[in-house]
C-alpha cells in the first residue's frame, strides 16, 4: 500500500510539473534583439507605439495587475547597473506623485544586473514599480520596468523575477 501511495504522489507531481511548464509561453519576434519567457497564460504582449517605432508591452491580465515596458540604453563604457538605476531614481521617477524609494539589490539571471522598487499613487491608488537594470555589454543595458498596484506586483514578485531571468539576447 505504501509503494502505491508513492507512486501515485509521483504520478501527480510530474503531471503538475509538465502542467506549470506547458504554461510558459517564450515571446520572441524578428524584428526584436532579445526574447523572454512569460511564465502564465494572464500575460500577454500588446502592441506599444511611440513616434519612432512599434515596440511591445506586456500585460498580467491588465495594467494595474502587472504592466511591464522593455527598452534598451546605450550607457558610456564605466557606467554599472546600479549607476544607471540612480540616474534612473533621480531624473525620470523621484517626480511621481507620492514617490517613495525603495533598495536596491543585486540581480542574476542571463543578464546580471540590479533592480530596484519604489512606490507611488497613480489616480489615488498606492502603485508599486519595479525596474530590472540587466547589463548585456560594457555600452548595453535593457531595462525592465513593471509597474502595477502594490498588492499585484507584490504577489507577482516571483513571476518579475522569472521574467527577467530569462530574458536573454538573440
Amino acid at each position: 500500500m505504501r509503494k502505491l501511495i508513492t507512486l501515485f504522489g509521483v504520478i501527480v507531481m510530474l503531471a503538475l510539473s509538465s502542467s506549470v511548464e506547458a504554461q510558459v509561453q517564450v515571446y520572441s519576434t524578428d524584428n526584436l534583439e532579445y526574447s523572454l519567457e512569460l511564465p502564465s497564460p494572464t500575460w500577454r504582449a500588446v502592441s506599444g507605439r511611440d513616434a519612432a517605432h512599434e515596440h511591445p508591452e506586456f500585460l498580467n491580465g491588465d495594467k494595474l495587475s502587472g504592466y511591464l515596458r522593455v527598452r534598451k540604453e546605450t550607457i558610456e563604457a564605466n557606467t554599472t547597473m546600479a549607476d544607471l538605476a540612480r540616474r534612473d531614481m533621480d531624473q525620470r521617477l523621484r517626480f511621481l506623485p507620492g514617490f517613495i524609494e525603495g533598495k536596491e539589490e543585486g540581480f542574476n539571471g542571463r543578464l546580471d544586473g540590479v533592480t530596484v522598487s519604489y512606490e507611488f499613487t497613480q489616480t489615488g491608488k498606492p502603485m508599486l514599480g519595479r525596474i530590472y537594470f540587466l547589463q548585456a555589454d560594457n555600452r548595453t543595458a535593457y531595462v525592465l520596468h513593471f509597474t502595477g498596484l502594490r498588492d499585484s506586483i507584490s504577489r507577482i514578485r516571483n513571476q518579475t523575477d522569472s521574467i527577467a531571468r530569462s530574458f536573454k539576447l538573440k
